[in-house]
């Protein structure tokens, strides 16, 4: 497979971060796990993939996310945002919101319905939160960012395509028990290497699973986390994330023994994390019922978990699409296409799901309950 090559100043950059990265595993002694290595080469200050100044969304990024594909995504969502926030008041709280361009249709559309709702974002990355003020200058005034969660909340805290950007461990099951695998540098390049599972919680979760020798996957601690921390700001509301992962039946299945790791660069999916570190995204797929898990003890109603397909076709979005009319081709064809895209399980209508944690008496938006799978949790 040929893949771009980097310009000069992309190359530096990934080879500055490579120093760092090393300098990392010699002041830890020589290897550090790999959730630490994912969140150097996705967050470190000017370096890290989602820190620096490059193209990531889109035809000259590394990958496509569901607003670029059809406008009509973050109309649907914001309708069934809007039933939440008339239960709760409140407003919107957006987290990772990338170029923007999902705020602006969610706040596009709650201008149509005649909603006037505070709409903040909490983005880790100074590039983005440039982009999407640029985005967002339509709405300028209404749209505020925030460098911390609030204390406390009343709406509605979601993120499309979050979770699986979280930095997580790798475990390989061996027949003395799980290890951990992280990274070292060997004969001067980055490298793999297992030790013992020194984290009491990652060592009784990777116990508990009891998967055979050989395998290898993830346990995403942070995601569980991030779930418990919100709950705990949530009065009154929802909290709505949309990701591709399964439940952890489908997670941990035995077809899927090689984990679900890749890194993304240019279009193109990789095995080896190692490649261009700090321009290639990293992802894993997210455990659904981890975070789950997690807002039930929290105290949080899970009231919905469904496919993004499921969803969108309960959301309205046929209908939506039904107002371009059909035989005005040169706008209805490509609003067609990318609702296809949304909606097929060849693309993200089924790997991508979409889950719903309530707190304070609120009750799921209705695009839950046609499609409603949360026995697959």
């Amino acid at each position: 497979m040929s893949l771009p090559e980097p310009g000069p100043d992309q190359l530096a950059a990934s080879q500055q971060l490579v120093r760092r990265i090393r300098s990392d595993i010699a002041a830890s002694g020589g290897w550090i796990s790999f959730a630490r290595y994912m969140e150097l080469a996705l967050y470190a200050p000017g370096l890290g993939y989602y820190s620096a100044d490059s193209a990531k969304f889109g035809g000259g990024g590394d990958f496509v996310t569901a607003p670029q594909l059809s406008p009509l995504f973050g109309r649907v969502l914001a309708r069934q945002l809007a039933e939440v926030l008339r239960q709760s008041g409140g407003g919107v709280l957006e987290l990772g919101a990338g170029n923007g361009l999902l705020a602006a249709q969610v706040l596009g559309e709650f201008r149509a319905l005649g909603l006037e709702v505070p709409y903040s974002i909490l983005e880790v990355s100074g590039h983005l939160r440039a982009r999407q003020q640029q985005a967002l200058q339509p709405f300028a005034g209404k749209v505020r960012w925030l460098d911390a969660l609030p204390e406390r909340f009343a709406g509605v805290i979601f993120g499309n395509e979050v979770l699986d950007a979280l930095p997580a461990h790798l475990i390989h099951w061996t027949k003395d028990g799980p290890l951990e695998r992280g990274v070292t540098e060997r004969a001067g390049s980055l490298a793999w290497a297992d030790r013992p599972i020194a984290d009491p919680v990652l060592r009784g979760r990777a116990r508990a699973l009891a998967l055979p020798a050989g395998y290898l996957s993830e346990i995403n601690l942070a995601a569980p986390a991030l779930i418990k921390t919100l709950a705990e700001r949530l009065y009154a509301g929802l909290l709505l994330f949309i990701d591709y992962g399964f439940g952890r039946g489908e997670y941990y299945h035995p077809q899927r023994h090689m984990g679900t790791l890749r890194a993304h660069y240019r279009h193109h999916a990789l095995d080896d994390p190692f490649y261009l570190p700090g321009l290639c995204d990293l992802t894993a797929h997210v455990d659904f019922t981890a975070v789950a898990d997690a807002g039930l003890e929290a105290g949080l109603d899970v009231c919905g978990y469904a496919t993004q397909a499921n969803f969108l076709l309960a959301g309205g979005i046929t209908a939506l699409l039904a107002e371009t009319p059909a035989d005005s081709a040169a706008d209805y064809l490509p609003l067609s296409a990318g609702v296809q895209k949304l909606l097929s399980p060849a693309e993200m209508g089924e790997l991508f799901k979409v889950i719903a944690m309530a707190g304070g008496g609120v009750s799921c938006p209705h695009a839950f309950a046609p499609g409603d799978q949360r026995h697959r949790l």
